[in-house]
């Protein structure tokens, strides 16, 4: 089977659609009807996130999505753009370096947004890992790419 690929704006109704679409190249793929679920899910959280991040950082450029069904494997590449070196959670100590920095309990207070902002995302994909058959997650100076695979049959058509 042919890679299918999509990019879409990163608005969270997009996320369905990708969603539905990675659904039917899985099943076209062979893919177990008890596993459409995982997939389905696991294909939501990586473009959520990835949604996420593109608002933050370049809400202009497009999340990537790519579906393949070969070898005996369905897979789901999701690539964002974002830079996430700038998010919350990393700016908050450097905020706090400076001469301007806020009170104690301002800094506390600081630290813990950056914390519950940092923790979403780790536990997305830890639900992606206990999902996905295979996960690979790759940082690149360019964003994030979530690599997903599940067994399927062989290519049907």
């Amino acid at each position: 089977m042919a890679t299918v690929e999509m990019s879409f704006t990163p608005l969270p109704a997009h996320v369905r659609t990708a969603r539905l679409v990675a659904t039917a190249v899985a099943r076209r793929s062979g893919v177990d009807e008890a596993l459409l679920d995982e997939v389905r899910l696991a294909v939501g959280e990586a473009c959520s996130r990835a949604v996420e991040a593109h608002q933050e950082h370049c809400p202009a450029e497009p999340v990537r999505v790519a579906l393949t069904g070969n070898n005996g494997r369905f897979e789901v590449v999701v690539t964002d753009t974002a830079k996430q070196g700038t998010s919350a959670a990393a700016a908050a100590p450097a905020e706090m370096a400076d001469g301007n920095a806020a009170p104690a309990g301002e800094r506390a207070a600081t630290v813990a947004e950056a914390a519950q902002q940092a923790l979403p995302a780790e536990l997305g994909l830890a639900v992606i890992e206990g999902l996905a058959d295979d996960v690979e997650i790759a940082h690149t100076p360019a964003g994030l790419s979530i690599r997903m695979s599940w067994p399927s049959a062989a290519a049907a058509g």
